[in-house]
């Protein structure tokens, strides 16, 4: 019996994809948009290292599926990105890659057509070209880590990654997560468990060696140095919410345990909104009463906005997609979102200087 009848048995196809070296080649980054990723980088660790006293927000689509309508919203991000710099830092959720619990649209990358033909070369070619033309409005992007090969596709262009509720407790997530280039966010479990968002982060301050790929797409060994700027994303599970002082009290006391930064961010979605967007703005205010009443671990939040509100199915004719609604999870409209972010700026505009020199 030969090797051939013995593997590849459940395989359809399979095609060889452009390799990272090739991709890059032909978008590269501008010096401009470089300058982008490295002060984006460089600002949150600043924040995460309590050298600057301003909080990171990760505000955006929960997904990209219409790099034009992104570009739009980007564009409105950044003057608002301007317009509170001073106390918040603003980084742009620019997601491809859409975990989902059975079956459904994966992301841009997967399935940019939205037809299930999965033209996945056409995916990192859009992918990268959008996050491209964010970084050269000077607003950074921030991305979910999902699957371990597409970051040496499009790390370069990225501020801040996202290690997902589904992934968090999975090991070739942690020791990617490593040799990350970026601080990186911890989702605790979809049942609310909040150890094994603390052990990732113990797993991926140190240095891993496994299996992934080179620049040339070929299977290379990976040694990473490990990451030190992981922190824990609290977005509530188990049908309850976390971000209540309680629970952001409980999350302190379980890093200082473990001996790691108190660092952490609020996802004002998820369970933390019951899957409400309209309970996001609420979450926020919540969170700037805590630090208003001296909370010092909360350090970023996430916020999931779109142009217009809600969300869609996807049609079975694309005309009939709406500009600027979510595909996933439901968001925000923009004029929401001005309005939550301004306020935030204006409860703690005072306040966070003081937190950081007390």
């Amino acid at each position: 019996m030969s090797g051939n009848s013995l593997e590849n048995l459940n395989v359809a196809s399979q095609e060889t994809l452009i390799t990272p070296e090739q991709l890059k080649n032909s978008m590269p980054l501008s010096d401009k948009a470089a300058k982008t990723v490295a002060e984006g980088r460089q600002a949150i660790y600043d924040i995460l290292d309590g050298k600057d006293h301003r909080l990171f927000l990760v505000v955006g689509p929960c997904s990209i599926h219409d790099p034009e309508a992104a570009l739009d919203y980007a564009r409105r991000l950044k003057k608002l990105a301007d317009e509170v710099s001073d106390t918040l830092l603003i980084i742009m959720r620019v997601y491809f890659e859409k975990p989902r619990t059975t079956v459904g649209w994966k992301g841009l990358i997967n399935d940019p057509h939205l037809n299930d033909t999965f033209d996945i070369e056409r995916g990192l070619h859009l992918g990268r070209r959008l996050l491209l033309d964010i970084n050269e409005l000077g607003l950074p992007a921030a991305t979910e880590a999902l699957d371990p090969i597409s970051p040496q596709y499009l790390q370069d262009t990225i501020s801040w990654s996202a290690i997902g509720a589904r992934t968090t407790e999975s090991q070739t997530h942690r020791e990617m997560s490593s040799g990350l280039s970026t601080a990186i966010g911890f989702k605790n479990g979809t049942d609310g468990n909040l150890d094994v968002a603390v052990n990732a982060m113990k797993s991926v301050s140190y240095p891993h060696s496994f299996l992934g790929i080179d620049q040339q797409g070929k299977g290379a060994i990976i040694r990473t140095k490990g990451n030190r700027y992981g922190h824990v994303v609290l977005r509530g599970g188990g049908g309850k919410p976390n971000y209540d002082s309680v629970n952001v009290a409980l999350c302190e006391q379980a890093l200082e345990k473990a001996g790691l930064r108190k660092s952490i961010m609020v996802d004002c979605s998820h369970a933390n909104s019951s899957k409400d967007p309209s309970i996001q703005p609420l979450v926020m205010n919540d969170v700037s009463l805590q630090i208003m009443e001296g909370n010092k671990s909360i350090q970023s939040l996430m916020i999931e906005s779109n142009i217009n509100w809600g969300n869609q199915s996807i049609p079975e004719n694309l005309e009939d997609l709406k500009y600027g609604v979510s595909l996933t999870d439901a968001c925000i409209d923009w004029e929401a979102t001005e309005t939550a972010i301004r306020e935030m700026h204006g409860k703690l505009k005072n306040v966070l200087p003081e937190r950081v020199a007390g």
